[in-house]
């Protein structure tokens, strides 16, 4: 019988429109209402915006938080159940909502705090490389200061992060296929993110978690985890710490996983993974259709 790993994308997959599809859904309105009244505006008003507001680091955290845990509802509601879960950056808070950690409501408070310290972020730099070799940018990152890698996605894809300065004396002498500056506020996922990290740890200490119901996959430590208070601590680690995506890619068989559901808009999660694991079978659920297809 098949197993299944239930994985969420961050940042980056959102995209104008997103869950539009799911708004008559019963379970969709009263989510997006509680959302409102967490947020102090509307989800739906904010996705539909054609200036693309969504992709505005402090909109786009919580939209994917929401919209996600909408479909994870959806899939919960018509009998599916993940055998384990894992989220890339933002996606992880979607995958302990998933399995079970904390309520809704308390996972987007969560996001939105995050959202608002990671979009104020105005020092530093973010760079994909893609096609190099990662002896020789490991080396270059040791001799580098100022600089670290953010995400292992795959053996052909990473992302570094740090100073500007830092992260270009990396790309400029590293030979890869392409290396691409990214658009975001900040060095996510490095230590310029060290009092961002602070800020936010005060605020995630005294939240109750939930043992998970599921193996948790950490961005921080691709050990999976059931228990709350070690779900936490890795969690606290995110913001500063590598998602080390490729690992967790590689340790998902190790459970007996054989499918992967990227629940979420956009197929981000399920191509890093084919590059990584070409024998698990790959399943994308970012629309009403898509859950509907699972159905057959």
């Amino acid at each position: 019988m098949a197993k299944a790993a239930w994985v969420f994308p961050g940042q980056g997959s959102q995209a104008i429109g997103m869950g539009m599809d799911l708004m008559d859904l019963p379970v969709a309105q009263a989510r997006f209402a509680e959302a409102e009244t967490v947020l102090g505006w509307s989800v739906p008003e904010l996705v539909k915006d054609p200036d693309d507001k969504v992709s505005s680091t402090l909109y786009t955290q919580p939209c994917l938080y929401v919209i996600e845990s909408i479909l994870v509802d959806l899939l919960k509601q018509r009998g599916h159940q993940p055998d384990a879960v894992a989220g890339h950056s933002l996606g992880e808070y979607v995958a302990l909502y998933a399995a079970g950690v904390f309520d809704f409501t308390t996972g987007l408070a969560l996001v939105k705090r995050r959202a608002e310290l990671m979009g104020t972020a105005s020092d530093g730099m973010m760079a994909a490389l893609l096609g190099f070799d990662m002896e020789e940018l490991t080396t270059k990152l040791d001799a580098t200061p100022g600089v670290v890698l953010a995400n292992d996605n795959n053996p052909n894809q990473v992302v570094i992060s740090g100073t500007p300065e830092a992260v270009e004396a990396v790309i400029g002498s590293v030979k890869a296929k392409r290396a691409v500056k990214l658009n975001v506020s900040g060095a996510f996922h490095s230590p310029l993110m060290a009092e961002a990290a602070e800020t936010f740890s005060a605020l995630l200490e005294p939240v109750t978690f939930q043992a998970a119901q599921v193996p948790v996959f950490s961005n921080v430590d691709p050990t999976p985890a059931t228990d709350g208070a070690l779900l936490k601590q890795r969690l606290m680690q995110q913001m500063t710490g590598s998602v080390r995506w490729r690992e967790i890619s590689l340790a998902l068989p190790s459970l007996g996983i054989d499918t992967i559901v990227e629940v979420g808009p956009g197929n981000v999660l399920t191509g890093l993974i084919r590059r990584t694991c070409k024998d698990l079978a790959l399943v994308n659920v970012g629309n009403l259709a898509q859950v509907d297809s699972l159905e057959r």
